[in-house]
């Protein structure tokens, strides 16, 4: 069930770095239920509104909103404070430790008083356990390091963790950009069960074939400006793939492909 209200949304929003201009003028709303997809390649400001939706940057023109209304992020502690959530690339974890002290990784239960206080392994652990099979993840030992976990199946630890602890807007930069074709999908699907949590998931990425299975609404950069924003229903994959740069390149030797092969 999607809210028509945007959880978060960007309203003409616009960075500045000294003469650089990173963003220029970009709107977007992100709706609880729904997957929006920034999509652009290398250098279209995709870091850049990353950090700014996530309390890094602070917007040098326009205004940042939360349930329609105008908010000043103060640090990335705060957008966490306030039910944004982003997953970085390097989802900071750290591989030698277990993947349960992982998920409550500043956050830790502790069970005892005085100097009988200690961690509450039993409950870091079932809670670990529910949490990611929750998003299809089966987890049998939460006290192995997350060193030994895959590429996907950390994706699936840092989503886990930030739903469990309040997230109301999942930001996920490139989760698929360093996974084979059997881990995105399993990135993919934890997306979709993120959405059908009730999250607002926004999903940054440059691969099309990745966004555009999951997607309920793209909004494509290039070179720090919006092109615009598509509802699925509205656009095509290869009309997405021809609005981002080199899109149409690659379009045009897909058929020159083709024809060879059936000449």
């Amino acid at each position: 069930m999607t809210d028509s209200n945007p959880v978060l949304a960007l309203d003409n929003v616009s960075k500045f770095f000294g003469t650089v201009i990173a963003l220029r003028g970009v709107s977007i709303a992100a709706r609880a239920g729904e997957v929006l997809c920034l999509l652009g390649d290398n250098g279209a400001g995709k870091s850049t509104l990353i950090k700014t939706l996530s309390g890094v940057h602070k917007p040098t023109e326009g205004k940042i909103l939360i349930d329609g209304q105008p908010v000043v992020l103060e640090s990335p502690r705060d957008a966490l404070d306030r039910g944004i959530a982003t997953v970085f690339q390097d989802l900071a974890t750290v591989p030698l430790m277990s993947i349960a002290r992982n998920f409550f990784m500043g956050r830790e239960p502790t069970t005892g008083k005085g100097p009988f206080r200690r961690l509450d392994w039993d409950f870091m652990c079932e809670t670990t356990r529910k949490e990611m099979k929750d998003l299809g993840i089966d987890v049998r030992d939460p006290t192995q390091a997350v060193g030994t976990l895959s590429g996907g199946e950390r994706q699936c630890l840092a989503i886990a963790r930030a739903v469990h602890f309040g997230a109301r807007v999942l930001i996920l930069d490139e989760p698929t950009s360093a996974l084979g074709v059997h881990q995105a999908s399993v990135v993919l699907r934890i997306i979709v069960r993120a959405r059908a949590r009730g999250l607002a998931v926004i999903f940054i990425t440059h691969n099309v074939h990745h966004a555009y299975p999951v997607a309920d609404e793209f909004t494509i950069l290039n070179r720090g400006r919006s092109i615009g924003t598509f509802r699925k229903a509205d656009v095509t994959r290869d009309a997405v793939l021809e609005m981002m740069a080199g899109g149409k390149e690659l379009v045009d030797l897909e058929a020159e492909l083709k024809a060879a092969s059936a000449a």
